[in-house]
Order: C-alpha cells, then sequence, then structure tokens
C-alpha cells in the first residue's frame, strides 16, 4: 500500500473514531460503563504499551511498572493541586511545602520525567542482572517506593498515607485519548527506528547484537528509562481519573494485570497491548459485572452467582485464552490497513460469486 493510502486511511480512522467518541458523550450519560471503559482503556493501553517496549521488545524482564506510575501520578498531583486547596488537602502538614502549581501539560511532563530520572538512577545497578533476578529488584523498587510515599518523613510533599485530592481532572473521553494516543504513536516511532531494530536484536540475542557494535548497557538502559517516562504519564493520567492518589493503591497486584495484559496481547506487538486493554478493561469491569450479582429465577437462586464469581469467570476465560493463543492474541505482529485487505479476500474467497466456467 502507497504512503499516500496509509495517510488517507489514517486520517479517516481518526476521523470515525473522533465522531463514534462524539455521538457516545451526546447520547449516554456520562456515568456510562462504557465511558469508564473508554478512559480506563486508554489509559491502560498506553502503560502496557510501555511495559511491552521493555519486556517485549528489549526482552527484559522489568516488574516495576506500578512504582514508575506511582512517581508520576504523585508528581502530576502534588504539582497541581491549587495553592488555596493546600490547607485542606496537607491538612496535618501546615499546608505542605510546595507553593507553587504548574499548567496540566507542564505537569504531565515533569511525572514523565520523575519517573524517568528514577528509572535511570535504578537502572544503573539492576539492568546488569538478568531475567527472574532483574523481575525481583525492579519489583522490590516498586514495593520500596510505595512505603516510602507513605512515610511521615514525606508528608509535607507527598501527604503520607493521606489522600492528595482536588487536582484537576478531566471529564471528557478525549483527553486520555488524545494523550494515550501521541505517547504511542511516540513509542511507534521509536520501536521502527534504528534504536528499536537495536532493542529487537538485544531481545533475540545479546552476544549477537553486541558482535554487531550495540552497546547493551547504553540500550538497555534508554529502553527502560523511556518505559518509565511514559510509565508515569500513564499515572498521572490514572490519577486524573481517579480523582484521588493513595500510594496503598499501587500494589504489585497492578504490575501482574498490565504484564497480563501485554502477554495476552502479545509479546512484541503493540496493537496486541492496545486491544488486550480494552478488552481487559470491558471483561473485567462491564461485561462480566452480572454474575455478581445474586441471581434468582421464582424462589430458586441460580447457584455460583454472586459476589466474586465474576473472576473465577474471568480467571478461566484468560486461562482458555493462553492456552488457545500461546503467543498471545497478535503475537509479534501488528495492526495495519493492509489488514483490511486480507479481510476482504478471505470473505470474497469464501462468499463471492463464483465464475462458471464453459
Amino acid at each position: 500500500m502507497s504512503t499516500k493510502k496509509k495517510l488517507i486511511y489514517t486520517i479517516a480512522a481518526l476521523a470515525a473514531l473522533f465522531i463514534i467518541l462524539t455521538l457516545c458523550e451526546q447520547l449516554l450519560p456520562a456515568s456510562s460503563m462504557l465511558f469508564i471503559v473508554l478512559k480506563k482503556g486508554a489509559i491502560y493501553a498506553l502503560v502496557a504499551v510501555s511495559m511491552n517496549l521493555v519486556n517485549g521488545f528489549t526482552g527484559l524482564f522489568s516488574l516495576g511498572q506500578a512504582g514508575f506510575m506511582l512517581i508520576g501520578a504523585y508528581t502530576y498531583a502534588i504539582f497541581t493541586i491549587p495553592l488555596k486547596e493546600h490547607a485542606a488537602v496537607y491538612q496535618y502538614f501546615d499546608g505542605g511545602i510546595i507553593q507553587f502549581t504548574v499548567p496540566i501539560l507542564v505537569a504531565l511532563v515533569m511525572a514523565g520525567l520523575a519517573a524517568a530520572i528514577f528509572a535511570f538512577l535504578i537502572g544503573l545497578p539492576v539492568l546488569r542482572l538478568k531475567s527472574d533476578y532483574l523481575a525481583i529488584a525492579t519489583l522490590g523498587f516498586a514495593e520500596i517506593i510505595r512505603a516510602f510515599f507513605q512515610w511521615d518523613a514525606f508528608g509535607p510533599v507527598t501527604n503520607a498515607s493521606n489522600l492528595l485530592r482536588k487536582f484537576p481532572t478531566f471529564d471528557t473521553v478525549y483527553f486520555p485519548f488524545i494523550v494515550s494516543g501521541i505517547c504511542i504513536a511516540v513509542i511507534v516511532l521509536l520501536i521502527n527506528s534504528s534504536y528499536g531494530r537495536a532493542f529487537k536484536a538485544i531481545r533475540d540475542d545479546e552476544i549477537a547484537a553486541e558482535a554487531m557494535g550495540i552497546n547493551l548497557a547504553k540500550h538497555k538502559q534508554m529502553s527502560f528509562t523511556i518505559s518509565s517516562f511514559f510509565a508515569g504519564i500513564g499515572g498521572a493520567l490514572l490519577a486524573m481519573y481517579q480523582t484521588t492518589v493513595q500510594a496503598g493503591a499501587f500494589k504489585s497486584s497492578m504490575t501482574y494485570e498490565l504484564l497480563l495484559i501485554v502477554v495476552i496481547g502479545g509479546l512484541g506487538s503493540v496493537s496486541g497491548s492496545v486491544l488486550a486493554s480494552f478488552l481487559f478493561i470491558a471483561a473485567s469491569e462491564w461485561w462480566l459485572r452480572f454474575l455478581d450479582t445474586d441471581t434468582y429465577i421464582g424462589a430458586f437462586k441460580v447457584p455460583l452467582l454472586g459476589s466474586g464469581f465474576r473472576m473465577v469467570v474471568f480467571s478461566v476465560i484468560i486461562m482458555i485464552v493462553v492456552l488457545f493463543y500461546r503467543q498471545g492474541i497478535m503475537g509479534d505482529k501488528e495492526f495495519s490497513f493492509g489488514a483490511f485487505g486480507d479481510i476482504r479476500r478471505f470473505f470474497r474467497k469464501r462468499f463471492g460469486r463464483k465464475e462458471v466456467t464453459k
């Protein structure tokens, strides 16, 4: 497909997405579960793609994503809480010590930079480790960061174990879509650049990559830091979505959810991570929610249906997906506009009009 056609299709797809989102906001109430799925799905898509950059494209087994999201969320909240609200938010710490605010977009960039700086410093010793040892080290870092942010000594900045609130949030579904879309586009450009090819070479064979002249330490550090930058922005978006920030919410289970999304979507596939993010949020928080409700047919109570059964069914579905899609939904492939041609040829071959030979 020519570059001109790809550009036309891309613009058409973005226009269609804009029209669909506009219609949804006009026709559906703001409390609709569809908006929850779209907003949270867009945020998780960004963080999952950033995690895939390290785990899928570079071959590093990192489990520190929740820690970098925490840093991003706190950085955004701390620097955007209006000064007039400091006394109410930092009521146990004399109004806090940060006595200025920055615009929302600046705070988002600061959130990413704060996470990236931490990642760079942590990566210096940690990235010398491999496989499970790297996973344990990064997971431990995330837990240490969570404990430090809840420490009373940092209370004038982080508000210790108390909530950070009253910072700017978003009401429209456009904002997380636009920010996540731009960030994912940047990651895709990076993956398709010479740096991205170096990341993939390290993933496939470190010895061969080093023999080709690739600086392993430099490129691992780069991948880890860039991934953390976008995870920090994702954490800031999650703070805006939740309207409050509390370190206790960024547990290791959040990292496991993101890793599950990456694996289900396909290691080394940006399209897979995006698709799996929306499917994961929709299935876990919307489509299966009826399973948590006690259901009666007359006087007879339907067995099993009740609180917690939703997660049992969800776990079974995940097991089935993993069994039948060993490499994830997309594997290491990407969805492109060329796929439309493949789908059209598939249906034409099976259901199209056949020529009659005489």
